[in-house]
């Protein structure tokens, strides 16, 4: 009787840190999928207060996981974004800025290492569906950058030959639009179809969907990284037949909802391969809204502007991340973060290598963890072709003299029609982040300390990165790819 009280015991020993060793090994290779919505603004999701539309799958994301309230763009634009997504730099640092053309000659260097090929050297299935914008042909595409698959469009949706109202081609020679070719759809390296019209552009959403679904389905035996970079709700926008008509909030509320549902398959499929606790879900935005499509564009949350600018409304957007019992549910962090933070964090979960170049993102999983906050206590605010615009310490924001495009001083567009850019100025500024995010009350009389003090940061990013306002070159600056 003893003898089989003891081998009992035994048995429970071995089973109990047999399944120890399991859970374990699983934490140190995590599934990784990152959600990159386009133009989606800091106050489009209804658990960031959106209305009169709904986001449950989205809410269901945040109350399991930790929303962000001062995480950043790196810029508030397509191209420099996504760059600093990738590779955990400044874009400026990489020689990048702005949204890359069709006709651009200008990609991301393929010295550069991205998350896809630091997670990949590691071990890691590698897949991406929608919008790249980092060069739009070989050898700059994503299968030359780290991925095992890709499906999508090489740029923005509305870089095609069509009018504002998704179905006549433009014939006018003096017109950009005229400039674009058919927009591709690519598989792999190869255009597989022809995006011509609204009817194709409101497939996108679910194409991608089911193909990141695909992914999940065929790697579930393999850690595995997602990258899934949706084109809207960056305008033209279109909404499938399941979702046309169907929100309270017009055709944006339409494409909103839908977004929400993809979500909700790309859960859903986690949950039924039993991958949801090993899988790290992070959601955010490119930038901000494209205020100057009026209806057709989101909600800044009341910021200040939006895409295109260095103001809050361009760069402050939505973010959540979700990973069960790593990352307590139903948690808000005030902790500042940004995009290219990503890539160190997803280095450190994962067990894999940082790049070898210099990069600027820090690793906040002691934030997602809520063992430490304010590991980021600077920002750089980069917008143009490298201006330094602005800069953030802790709650202080100093706004450097320019000028800046605006959306608010003529009508904005309507139904997918643009309204017309001013140019605005502004002077040296000074800003509470925590009082103030509005950006609507200078303060810079009352503290001038704080002033000096983030002009000395200014001057160090300047020196590191350059600064084309004051026409200093940066010491730390790589450059770019040339697409011939």
């Amino acid at each position: 009787m003893k003898k089989i009280y003891a081998a009992l015991i035994m048995f429970a020993f071995f089973v109990q840190t047999g399944c120890s060793s399991n859970e374990n090994s699983a934490r140190e290779n995590p599934n990784v999928i990152i959600i990159f919505m386009d133009d989606m603004g800091y106050g489009d999701l209804e658990c960031y207060g959106a209305t009169p539309y709904h986001t449950p799958n989205i809410n269901k994301l945040a109350s399991q996981g930790m929303r962000f309230t001062h995480f950043y763009a790196a810029q508030a634009v397509c191209s420099a974004s996504r760059a600093a997504l990738m590779t955990g730099c400044y874009p400026n640092r990489l020689g990048i800025s702005g949204a890359f053309m069709p006709w651009s000659k200008v990609a991301l260097n393929p010295d550069e290492e991205t998350i896809a090929e630091l997670l990949h050297a590691s071990g890691y299935k590698t897949g991406m569906v929608g919008k790249w914008h980092l060069g739009q042909k070989e050898p700059f595409l994503p299968l030359q950058q780290g991925f095992d698959e890709y499906l999508g469009l090489p740029y923005s949706n509305d870089m095609w030959p069509v009018d504002y109202d998704g179905y006549t081609v433009v014939t006018d020679t003096n017109s950009i639009k005229h400039r674009f070719p058919t927009l591709p759809l690519i598989d792999g390296n190869k255009t597989v179809r022809e995006i011509k019209n609204l009817d194709d552009q409101a497939e996108l959403t679910t194409l991608y969907t089911e193909r990141a679904k695909q992914f999940i389905n065929s790697n579930k035996e393999n850690p595995f990284f997602l990258y899934m970079a949706h084109s809207m709700p960056h305008v033209p926008i279109a909404a499938s037949s399941k979702f046309k008509g169907k929100s309270k909030g017009g055709l944006y509320g339409d494409v909103i909802e839908e977004l929400d549902w993809s979500v909700g398959e790309i859960m859903m499929t986690l949950d039924e391969l039993k991958l949801s606790d090993n899988t790290l879900v992070i959601l955010t935005s490119d930038n901000g809204p494209w205020l100057l499509f009026g209806n057709h564009a989101g909600n800044t949350g009341g910021l200040r502007e939006g895409k295109g600018t260095h103001w809050e409304g361009g760069t402050r957007v939505p973010c959540i991340m979700r990973w069960p019992g790593v990352i307590p549910a139903g948690a808000v962090s005030n902790s500042m973060a940004v995009n290219f933070d990503i890539l160190p964090t997803l280095v450190a979960a994962c067990k894999a290598k940082l790049p070898t170049h210099k990069i600027d993102g820090i690793n906040i999983l002691p934030i997602i963890t809520q063992s430490q906050e304010g590991l980021r206590d600077e920002f750089a605010y980069y917008y143009d072709v490298n201006n330094l615009k602005a800069v953030r310490k802790g709650s202080w924001k100093l706004v450097f003299p320019c000028q800046y495009q605006t959306a608010k001083k003529q009508p904005q567009g309507k139904d997918g029609w643009p309204g017309k850019y001013s140019t605005d100025s502004t002077g040296l500024a000074l800003f509470n982040m925590q009082i103030d995010p509005g950006e609507s009350l200078d303060l810079k009389s009352q503290y001038p300390e704080m002033v000096d003090s983030l002009r000395r940061i200014a001057d160090r990013y300047r020196k590191e990165l350059g600064d084309n306002l004051t026409g200093i070159q940066g010491e730390g600056v790589r450059t770019s790819a040339t697409v011939n």
